[in-house]
C-alpha cells in the first residue's frame, strides 16, 4: 500500500475525529479488494452530524488536493461515502452502521493503528 494512503485515511479518521466521530474504524482491504485499499468507518449521532463529519473529513483531504472521485447520501445523512478511488469513508448513523455492519463483513481485514485524540 503507499504510504499517501495511509495518509489520507488517518487525515480523514483525524478530520471525523476532531468533529466528535464516533467508533472511528481504519480498514485495510487492499489485499480483498481490487477498487480501493482501506475503508474509514465511523459513526455520527444524527443525520447533521453525519454530514458534518463527512464534510470535514473531505475539507482536511481538500487541503491536500485530494477531492473525492464520488460523493453519496449527502443529503439522506444515514450513510455518507466519499471515495477517493484509494481511500473509501463511510460516515453513517448509529442504526445504519449496526444493520450493514462493515467490519463484521469485512471481517478478514486488518486494521491499521488510529489512536483517537483524548477528549480535552
Amino acid at each position: 500500500m503507499h504510504p499517501d494512503t495511509t495518509a489520507t485515511a488517518t487525515a480523514a479518521a483525524a478530520a471525523i475525529d476532531d468533529k466528535k466521530g464516533l467508533g472511528i474504524a481504519l480498514l485495510d482491504v487492499s489485499t480483498l479488494l481490487v477498487i480501493t485499499d482501506v475503508f474509514v468507518i465511523a459513526t455520527g449521532t444524527s443525520r447533521r452530524h453525519v454530514r458534518t463529519l463527512a464534510e470535514e473529513a473531505e475539507a482536511q483531504l481538500k487541503e491536500s488536493d485530494r477531492r473525492p472521485l464520488r460523493r453519496e447520501g449527502v443529503q439522506d445523512g444515514t450513510w455518507v461515502l466519499l471515495d477517493y478511488g484509494d481511500v473509501v469513508i463511510h460516515v453513517f448513523d448509529e442504526e445504519t452502521r449496526a444493520y450493514y455492519d462493515l467490519e463484521r463483513l469485512w471481517g478478514d481485514a486488518p486494521r491499521l493503528e488510529f489512536q483517537p485524540a483524548e477528549p480535552g
